[in-house]
């Protein structure tokens, strides 16, 4: 056990040295959340009447739904860094080390921890001049859960790397085809309610639907609601599918 740690441990520092070294990727990153927040998140105050929002701002609706978007886009396209590893030959290198293969896919999925953390709190901190309140443990709570929700997200985008890896370019096919379905049908973007029936149905089936309805409780204060319990259950769930099958993935590829 201290050596799996230990493993984990060399590869998480690993792959955040890069990050440390070039923060652009961060700033890159941002891009996307603060184009919906600064162009989409005006319309959408003007368009949808508070009450669709259960009496909230707009803003106060619209902010943690951008969290998980950044969560979702962004750990979403990790697996195209394994592949360049594994064209350039650094990943097969690095598996005839001594270290375990969990190691290896906990370590890099464990690495989408701290990028998240940073990335959620520029939005906090972007938004609340503009009328944006969040509660104070709901947001460190709330950011808590984005990073346990990454971790599961990115290990899936490494192993789908895993699998595709003789070809690559099936990688971002794939990961576009499954993201704005996902994203659309969590209410991240429109109240998934004002939708017909069986948008709604098809919602409740989406893990990141409750994710979406725990941070806006957190950011807003209801911190022991069954809406969190159900978000935290939805990411764990998440996060332990992922680490389950990129682990599998990494013990099971060739190179």
């Amino acid at each position: 056990m201290p050596k799996l740690l230990t493993d984990i441990a060399t590869v998480t520092s690993r792959e955040l040295r890069p990050i440390l070294r070039g923060p652009l990727f961060l700033v890159v990153s941002l891009i996307q959340p603060l184009v919906f927040l600064g162009l989409f998140g005006p319309l959408l105050g003007g368009a949808v009447d508070d009450a669709v929002f259960g009496g909230q701002s707009a803003l106060q609706w619209f902010v943690p739904g951008i969290m998980v978007m950044i969560s979702l886009v962004g750990t979403s396209t990790m697996g195209s860094n394994l592949l360049t590893e594994i064209q350039t030959g650094a990943h097969e290198r690095l598996m005839v080390t001594p270290m375990s293969r969990g190691s290896m896919l906990v370590g890099r999925a464990l690495k989408e921890f701290a990028p998240l953390v940073l990335q959620a709190l520029v939005i906090v901190l972007v938004a609340m001049p503009f009328g944006f309140s969040p509660h104070l443990w709901g947001t460190v709570l709330g950011v808590l859960l984005l990073g346990v929700l990454g971790i599961g997200l990115g290990a899936l985008s490494y192993a789908l790397a895993i699998a595709v890896r003789r070809q690559d370019w099936a990688f971002w096919g794939i990961q576009q085809t499954l993201l704005f379905p996902v994203l659309i049908l969590s209410g991240i973007l429109l109240p998934v309610d004002v939708g017909p029936g069986w948008l709604a149905t098809v919602a409740a089936f989406n893990p990141l639907t409750y994710v979406v309805t725990a941070e806006r409780a957190l950011f807003s204060g209801e911190i022991l609601t069954a809406d969190v319990g159900w978000g935290v259950v939805a990411a764990l769930v998440v996060a332990g599918i992922g680490l389950l099958v990129g682990v599998r993935s990494m013990r099971h590829s060739p190179v």
